[in-house]
């Protein structure tokens, strides 16, 4: 997956989403997450009161989550959503002149932040297979390292870190004394994270992508006490905590895990069947990275035009995607299937009429 190349063609997955896609799209086959929940699917007890709640999550939530990885409740942090526990962990471990190293194509977040926060960020990439390049981390690995930054499943390729490769990080965290912090935000069974066990593996994770209550707000993370101290004094500095209601409508989804994720396998299933028939049916403009249970698929884009280009055209047809660029990637897009069935089928026909540049007409010369 080309890295180089992308980063002088960056575009901001924030303006493409909130800005040139707004209102302009009505099949959303762009966004990572699972069909969005409704509130109606939801119970709130009779009576509940709005206080503050607590610094650190409800300890209910906090119960619950440390429940999913088989640890302790000292263990968890509840934030809002993934994207506030990760900017929590840079905060609290990173300091000017630190050594990050992070792997691209993925969440800006991971190299924006850090270098926002005056560390030096490493950017690697991925190995042909689209698996993790951890030689190329081993070898920009300097004695300043203090991060390791990895996406397992990852955004945007859907690949799973090998267990070989995992065990290469956790040997290079353990040798320079970094830590690592994995972005588990698709992993169906977080009682596997690395994070148990490990006092240098920080996990989060979130009800945003395969639960599909972005709406909540409503993440984590798990690591070290000492970890999930420092971040616990910077969350309660900026938001203090969490909204008691969607803290209390998040264990309602975890007290029914089993019957959310029956959905998500359902309609990953059948949509996943559809983005196959598509790539096998236009195998000379898309190649599909087959998935490993992620709700979105990598398609390598082959007609030589540039991602962003193509999936403007797309959203001209009412169809939202993700073009690499805003990943860190020139090569590709992402699209989603954990839709109805129908949703991906009448958006991946509008796709199909736009996924080949259009050559220029050339006109006649005049008849004399």
């Amino acid at each position: 997956m080309t890295v180089s190349s992308a980063q002088s063609r960056d575009y901001p997955i924030q303006k493409w989403v909130f800005e040139d896609a707004a209102g302009r799209f009505d099949i959303d086959l762009g966004d990572s997450n699972m069909l969005p929940g409704r509130f109606d699917d939801l119970v709130v007890p009779a009576g509940l009161e709005l206080d503050y709640g607590h610094d650190r999550g409800l300890g209910a939530l906090r119960d619950a989550v440390a429940g999913l990885y088989g640890g302790t409740a000292e263990s968890v942090l509840i934030t809002q959503g993934a994207q506030q526990a990760l900017y929590l962990v840079y905060a609290t471990l990173l300091t000017p002149g630190s050594q990050v190293i992070s792997f691209r194509p993925g969440w800006q977040q991971s190299w924006d932040v850090p270098a926002a926060l005056g560390c030096r960020v490493e950017l690697v990439g991925f190995r042909p297979d689209l698996s993790f390049d951890v030689e190329a981390a081993e070898a920009v690995a300097g004695p300043d390292v203090r991060l390791i930054v990895a996406n397992s499943p990852c955004n945007p390729t859907g690949r799973r870190i090998a267990e070989a490769d995992l065990r290469g990080l956790l040997a290079l965290a353990s040798r320079t004394g970094a830590y690592l912090l994995l972005d588990e935000e698709y992993a169906l069974d977080l009682s596997r994270s690395p994070a148990l066990g490990d006092d240098r593996v920080i996990s989060v994770s979130s009800l945003s992508k395969v639960y599909g209550f972005p709406g909540l707000r409503v993440g984590w993370l798990y690591g070290p006490p000492s970890v999930v101290d420092g971040c616990a004094q910077r969350k309660f500095l900026s938001t203090i905590s969490n909204s008691v209601l969607c803290e209390t409508l998040a264990c309602d989804v975890l007290a029914h895990r089993e019957r959310h994720l029956g959905s998500y396998r359902e309609l990953t299933t059948q949509g996943l069947a559809l983005v196959r028939d598509f790539a096998r049916r236009n195998a000379d403009a898309v190649t599909l990275v087959e998935p490993q249970d992620t709700p979105f698929a990598w398609l390598w884009l082959t007609t030589g035009e540039e991602p962003l280009a193509m999936c403007r055209r797309a959203l001209d047809m009412g169809v939202l995607l993700m073009p690499g660029e805003t990943l860190g990637a020139s090569d590709g897009f992402r699209i989603c299937f954990a839709r109805p069935p129908k949703a991906v089928a009448e958006g991946l026909t509008r796709v199909e009429q736009v996924l080949r540049p259009v050559s220029p007409t050339v006109a006649s010369p005049p008849v004399r």
